[in-house]
């Protein structure tokens, strides 16, 4: 009767997995689940993000940019988790304690018989040999030394990844505070503009209409008031593409600072004075430190050491695996006169086909290696070549800010004069309003090559290695980071550099 419900039970559910496995089909997500998924990471993404109170300088963009910025976060997280990867595999390395317990039941005992070997006959009747049901316990204690050897550089290798993480992360921190400085002066412009914009626009407007009906009324030559026309539609073309141009600028700051994107916020301009004293810097000196701080370089010489670490665990594939077991066992098994016994022994095994794959195995791990130590030399030369790259973009960036400074000034100084000019009625509004076209448009350009040197000394020192210092920055205040921030910048605007330190190079010649 037993064994028939067991067969019944069975049946049931094998039919019951079939069935299951039949009715899986690919399930879409319902709009109700998008919207709520959306709306939760809207509000994870805002979680714990200090509200911005009042206006927003330089230091607490960047500072809010460090401690909110989503793609920082997500670099963050990648180090953690490449950091809890490491401390996971250190434990492979351990030896292995496995547990166990069983049991097991028969529907009939173990019946054996016993045979003369020399005659063929059956000796004796049946005898049984073990219980229809016994319960088993199992603790073992197994280490593998060739295991233990591959564990050992895995985590050699994956504390490798930690750091590269961790460079990774660095090099983020480079590109948003490039990032943040470029939006953040384009706020600026915009900021700055924005009034004598619209006004300069409602002007041409009215300028436009106004010549639209001389041209109607015929009171001068037709070709006058077309040229006229002419002109205000080619000024109201560039200060609607000024307008276009600087309208995406706080939007693109607020997402790069985790601010609410439809959020109206001020900026408070620092003091656009530009030096030269990064440009003073021997160049050897700058190479010194790109050499020694850069993130990308640093990331390849841990993939070369990677890459070694993978030539050691192909050698190892070569050994012989030697095993060693002890484990403690019991069993209630009416049929064992020692139900409770301690079991030993050593184990080796040696794949000897894996020898044919052997020199395949070794030849792909130098060429890993050899490809690492290229990826090396070339992110080197590729790191000097961004270095005086950048270092002459932030030449040219300087002097055409000074250039574009300069214009900036005379148009403004011009745009007064003929303002003044026109409220004496001796300037029709064309010429008020080319002027105050031309006065907005060398502002404009003035804050671009603004923005553009300050990007320049973003790359430059992005390709210097230089980061504020962001010990402990998760314990730290957003003030107390913006205050970080402001010594840093300090620190970049006077050219200091730390000390590089010196090899002896006599023993490599």
């Amino acid at each position: 009767m037993k064994n028939k419900q067991i067969k019944i039970f069975s049946i049931v559910g094998t039919a019951a997995l079939l069935s299951a496995c039949a009715s899986l089909q690919p399930t879409a997500l319902t709009n109700n689940e998008i919207a709520t998924t959306t709306q939760a990471d809207r509000i994870v993404a805002q979680q714990d993000v200090e509200p911005l109170t009042g206006d927003l300088s330089l230091e607490e963009a960047i500072a809010r940019a460090i401690k909110y910025n989503s793609e920082r976060r997500l670099r963050t997280m990648e180090e953690a988790v490449a950091s809890g990867t490491f401390e996971a595999s250190r434990y492979d390395m351990l030896p292995q304690l496995v547990a166990a317990a069983g049991y097991r039941e028969r529907s009939n005992d173990l019946l054996t018989l016993q045979k003369d070997l020399s005659t063929g006959e059956t000796i004796g009747g049946e005898t049984i040999s073990s219980s229809r049901r016994a319960t088993t316990t199992d603790l073992s204690l197994s280490w593998s030394l060739l295991d233990f050897g591959q564990s050992y550089y895995a985590a050699r290798q994956n504390a490798d990844r930690v750091l590269i993480a961790a460079e990774r992360r660095r090099k983020t921190l480079h590109l948003l505070t490039q990032d943040v400085q470029t939006a953040f002066w384009r706020t600026a412009s915009a900021q700055k503009l924005s009034s004598v914009l619209r006004q300069t626009i409602t002007d041409a407007e009215a300028a436009l209409q106004d010549a639209q009906v001389i041209e109607q009324e015929g009171l001068r030559s037709p070709l006058e008031p077309l040229r006229y026309q002419r002109q205000l539609l080619e000024n109201l073309r560039l200060l609607e593409a000024i307008e276009q141009e600087l309208s995406t600028a706080r939007v693109e700051l607020a997402a790069l600072v985790n601010l609410p994107l439809m959020q109206d916020f001020r900026v408070v301009e620092p003091s656009a004075q530009l030096n030269s004293i990064w440009l003073d810097t021997p160049a050897d000196e700058m190479e010194a430190h790109a050499l020694l701080q850069n993130a990308d370089l640093r990331e390849s010489m841990y993939n070369a050491r990677i890459a070694q670490l993978e030539t050691r665990r192909a050698l190892l594939k070569l050994f012989p695996g030697i095993s060693f077991n002890y484990g403690h066992k019991t069993s209630n098994d009416d049929f064992l006169i020692n139900q409770s016994w301690n079991e030993a022994g050593v184990q080796i095994s040696f794949n000897l086909l894996g020898l044919l794959a052997a020199p395949a195995q070794m030849q792909l791990a130098d060429a890993g290696i050899a490809l690492a130590d290229q990826k090396r030399v070339t992110t080197q030369l590729a790191v000097l070549s961004q270095l005086h790259i950048a270092r002459l973009l932030y030449r040219n960036a300087t002097h055409q800010f000074d250039r574009a400074n300069t214009i900036a000034n005379v148009d403004s100084r011009i745009a007064e004069h003929v303002n003044n000019q026109a409220h004496a009625a001796k300037l029709g509004r064309q010429e008020r309003v080319a002027q105050q076209t031309a006065a907005i448009l060398s502002l404009l350009r003035r804050y671009q090559a603004l923005s553009n040197a300050q990007a320049a000394a973003s790359r430059l020192q992005a390709t210097l290695g230089l980061e504020p210092n962001l010990e402990d920055s998760a314990n730290l205040s957003l003030a107390e980071l913006s205050d970080k921030v402001g010594q840093s910048l300090e620190t970049w605007a006077s050219g200091e550099l730390p000390p590089v330190p010196r090899f002896d190079t006599t023993e490599l010649q």
